[in-house]
């Protein structure tokens, strides 16, 4: 082989190699925009009659996919005490936020979600009352499996609980029994009054959100959830199968529907 095809041939996978670069970093700055873009922090709440280590697949897959992670452990006291511990850790996030919600929670963070620091608002399983509502009435429109068996306890200073022996039946059926015995044991009182509180400003109103439906949920009408979505004009997904207690039993599902929440809306 000659020196003068020797060369062409040198120059030709320099030029390949060169072209390749240039499509590598192409794509590399196409994709840094909406990489940069994206909210990072996410703020996940819990619902009635759990606390937050439910969240805690959900948790690791977030952490694993580069986000900054909160839980708020809100107290069950009440519902002015529930949003003020939702407004706490939203003053503790260094940018803006997606803020999440399970079942009960979702009251919580329409009221808190006021906040400036929210991006965006995710409703797993979750209510999602209006200003001048609650979501115990909102519950009546589609009343659910729960709220006609009278598995809803009451202590005599006025938390309600679930009755242990039906927990599993009707919080957390695609969940192991062994692990809904354990929910059901370690659950956390909720103060009754907290299902009747009225929302003064729904932050759904000038937020985008999210709603993901359990369709074999029991606790909240599945039909209900389907309404709530369709009224805010959220993004919905549909989970097949899942019970209430769908953030612990599918958290890569639930995850994937924060993490749509915090990229960035296309154009």
């Amino acid at each position: 082989m000659n020196n003068s095809l020797k060369t062409r041939q040198v120059v030709r996978r320099m030029s390949q190699s060169l072209c390749i670069v240039l499509l590598l970093m192409s794509c590399c700055a196409l994709a840094a925009p909406a990489e940069e873009h994206r909210v990072r922090n996410i703020v996940l709440v819990h619902g009635a009659w759990a606390d937050g280590s439910g969240w805690k697949g959900v948790y690791d897959i977030l952490v694993k996919d580069g986000y900054n992670l909160s839980i708020v452990q809100e107290p069950e006291t009440s519902f002015k005490e529930d949003v003020a511990a939702t407004k706490r850790a939203l003053v503790q996030q260094d940018g803006p936020c997606i803020l999440v919600a399970h079942s009960y929670g979702g009251a919580v963070i329409t009221e808190a979600g006021t906040d400036p620091s929210v991006a965006g608002l995710v409703y797993i399983a979750a209510h999602m009352p209006d200003a001048g509502e609650n979501e115990a009435d909102d519950g009546k429109r589609f009343p659910s499996d729960l709220s006609k068996s009278g598995a809803i306890k009451k202590t005599a200073d006025g938390f309600t609980y679930l009755d242990p022996a039906q927990f599993h039946e009707y919080f957390a059926a695609d969940l192991s029994a062994e692990q809904a015995a354990f929910m059901a044991r370690s659950q956390v009182l909720n103060a009754a009054d907290n299902f009747k509180a009225v929302i003064t400003t729904a932050a759904w109103r000038s937020k985008p959100s999210w709603m993901l439906v359990a369709t074999k949920d029991r606790t909240i009408n599945p039909d209900l959830e389907r309404w709530y979505a369709e009224r805010a004009k959220s993004h919905k997904v549909e989970v097949a199968g899942a019970s209430h207690s769908v953030y612990v039993s599918h958290p890569r599902e639930v995850a994937d529907v924060i993490e749509s929440a915090a990229r960035p809306v296309s154009k």
